[in-house]
C-alpha cells in the first residue's frame, strides 16, 4: 500500500465522525431501541388465530417493545445520551413496530385493511410535512392529539394480539357473576377510535404546518 492510501485509509478510520457514530450505536438507549426492533420478528411469528398461549405471549412481546419507547428516551435524557442516530432510531422503531403488526394482522383477517391504510398512509403524511418543516426551519408544536392516538393504538394492538375471550378478572367477585371480554371486539372498537384521533390530529397538524408557512418571515432580507 502507498503512503498516500496509508494515510487516506488512516483518514477514514480514524475519523471524530466515525468515532462518534460507534459512540452513539453502542450507548445503553439505542441499544434497547435495536432491542424493541430485533422483538418485531417474534411479535409476528407468535401470532396465532388458534392458539391462546402462543398470541397471549406475542401480545407480551408487543407490549414489551412499545414499552421501550418509554425507556430508551427515559434512559437518554437521564444519560445525557440524546443522539442524532437516536432522534432517527426511534421514531423509525415506533412505526416499524407499528406498521409490521398492523399489517399481520390483516393478514390474518383481524383488522380491515381500508383501516389500517388510513393509518398508514395519515403517518407518511406526517412525517414527510415534518421533514419539510424541519428543512425550512419551522417550529410546529406537538399536539395532544398525536399522543392519544399512539396511546389508543398501543391499546387496541395489545387487544387485537390477544384475540380470544378471557373472563374479565375481579369481576366475579364485585358483581357475582362472571363476565367475559371479547378482546378482539374491543379491540377493533379501540382502533376505530384512534383512527378518528388520528386523522382529527393530522389535519390539525396540516393547518398548523401551512398556518407556519406563510406566516411572513421575521428574517430580514440579504
Amino acid at each position: 500500500m502507498t503512503p498516500d492510501l496509508q494515510g487516506a485509509t488512516a483518514t477514514v478510520t480514524d475519523s471524530p465522525g466515525g468515532g462518534r457514530f460507534r459512540r452513539e450505536l453502542t450507548n445503553l438507549p439505542n441499544l434497547i431501541t435495536i432491542g424493541r426492533v430485533l422483538l418485531v420478528p417474534f411479535v409476528l411469528l407468535l401470532i396465532d388465530n388458534y392458539n391462546p398461549l402462543r398470541t397471549f405471549l406475542a401480545s407480551l412481546l408487543y407490549i414489551g417493545a412499545a414499552a421501550g419507547d418509554a425507556l430508551d428516551g427515559y434512559l437518554a435524557r437521564k444519560r445525557n445520551q440524546v443522539s442524532t442516530l437516536g432522534k432517527f432510531l426511534d421514531p423509525l422503531a415506533d412505526k416499524l413496530i407499528v406498521t409490521a403488526v398492523l399489517v399481520t394482522l390483516v393478514a390474518l383477517g383481524r383488522a380491515p385493511a381500508w383501516l389500517v391504510v388510513v393509518l398508514i398512509a395519515r403517518d407518511l403524511a406526517i412525517n414527510g410535512l415534518r421533514g419539510i418543516a424541519s428543512a425550512e426551519g419551522l417550529v410546529i408544536a406537538a399536539s395532544d392529539g398525536g399522543k392519544i392516538k399512539t396511546a389508543l393504538q398501543l391499546v387496541a394492538i395489545m387487544m387485537l394480539l390477544v384475540h380470544f375471550r378471557y373472563p374479565l378478572l375481579g369481576a366475579e367477585s364485585v358483581l357475582g357473576q362472571s363476565i367475559s371480554v371479547d378482546y378482539h371486539r374491543a379491540g377493533l372498537i379501540v382502533l376505530y377510535l384512534s383512527m378518528v384521533v388520528s386523522v382529527f390530529s393530522g389535519i390539525q397538524y396540516v393547518r398548523h404546518f401551512f398556518s407556519a408557512a406563510w406566516r411572513p418571515s421575521s428574517r430580514p432580507s440579504s
